[in-house]
């Protein structure tokens, strides 16, 4: 089966009451156009998205194939990730906090608390973060809520 576009999103206060078959995704695969995966439940599935997958991304939830009995929708894996806590007292590091990050190019997030920022894991910029003073960096492992996006980096971004 070939997916090529996303017909909506779950909503898990309206459930359709149809089988509902996931495809695993790591956050950074979910910006690359072509895919072969199986769900959860053994279908193949083959997408195929256009353009806009580039900075969009496929997220949690969305909608690729339904039919009378059945959904396949994507769920996107945990992943390792820093997150970061700026100190009340230090608010105005918030800014280096996202322009260091933003300058190596890595995706950031809103974090659940004001004053929090999440972006993947990688231990140069957990060192990094983790030296800033009144910052608070910290690896864990969490699915990235893309909602929560504040940058729009993506994995394999580069200058021309």
């Amino acid at each position: 089966m070939i997916c090529e576009k996303i017909l909506g999103t779950l909503d898990p206060q309206n459930p359709s009451g149809k089988t509902i078959e996931y495809v695993d995704m790591d956050w950074d695969d979910a910006f690359k156009k072509i895919h072969k995966k199986t769900t959860d439940a053994g279908t193949e599935v083959g997408i195929r998205m256009d353009d806009s997958i580039l900075t969009r991304g496929l997220q949690e939830g969305d909608i690729l194939y339904e039919d009378d009995a059945r959904i396949i929708a994507v769920r996107i894996l945990p992943c390792e990730v820093i997150r970061v806590t700026v100190a009340p007292d230090h608010r105005f590091m918030t800014a280096k906090v996202c322009y260091e990050i933003g300058n190596r190019h890595a995706p950031l997030f809103y974090g659940e608390e004001e004053d929090t920022f999440v972006t993947p894991y990688n231990e140069p910029m957990l060192q990094m973060l983790s030296r800033l003073h009144g910052v608070t960096a910290v690896r864990s492992v969490e699915k990235l809520d893309f909602g929560k996006r504040i940058s729009s980096g993506a994995p394999g971004h580069h200058h021309h």
